[in-house]
């Protein structure tokens, strides 16, 4: 008996470890609200969502090696990768399907049709693909109706 229910204990402990999905590190400023939709945006997708307050994102930005010419409100790390603003969930999990040898991804600014600033009537936004020198090329292109997409 003692044994079933230890392995059924396990079964579920291992199930919701799966379930959580990768783990999202979040550097942003304390007075920062979007961030917080960003974060709800990529919980919605199945990430956990770490939120860490910083005095100055563009120091974890530079730590990171993301040039500061793509920087945005937030800083992000997901496993060995650089997330930096409101990159759409989609794109995050393609990068981490792919594994691209990269920095890795920024929407550069505050981009109004991101997930977490959802400004519709907005133009469309770039994904940028953040290479090892720095240099940036499109990765993916989006409407607000794509970047609200999870999957």
């Amino acid at each position: 008996m003692k044994t079933s229910l230890l392995a059924a204990a396990l079964a579920l402990a291992s199930a919701t470890l799966q379930a959580a999905g990768p783990v999202v590190e979040m550097y942003k400023s304390p007075s920062c609200g979007c961030c917080h939709k960003w974060a709800e945006h990529m919980q919605k997708a199945g990430f956990t969502v770490k939120m860490h307050d910083v005095e100055d994102v563009g120091a974890v930005r530079a730590k990171y090696g993301m040039p500061d010419a793509l920087g945005a409100c937030h800083t992000a790390r997901v496993g060995t990768y650089t997330i930096e603003g409101h990159v759409p969930a989609t794109d995050i999990k393609r990068l981490l399907r792919e594994k691209p040898r990269a920095v890795g991804l920024s929407a550069p600014g505050m981009p109004p049709a991101s997930p977490g600033m959802d400004l519709a009537g907005y133009g469309d936004f770039d994904t940028l693909l953040v290479g090892r020198g720095g240099q940036a090329t499109r990765y993916a292109r989006h409407t607000l109706e794509s970047a609200r997409k999870l999957d």
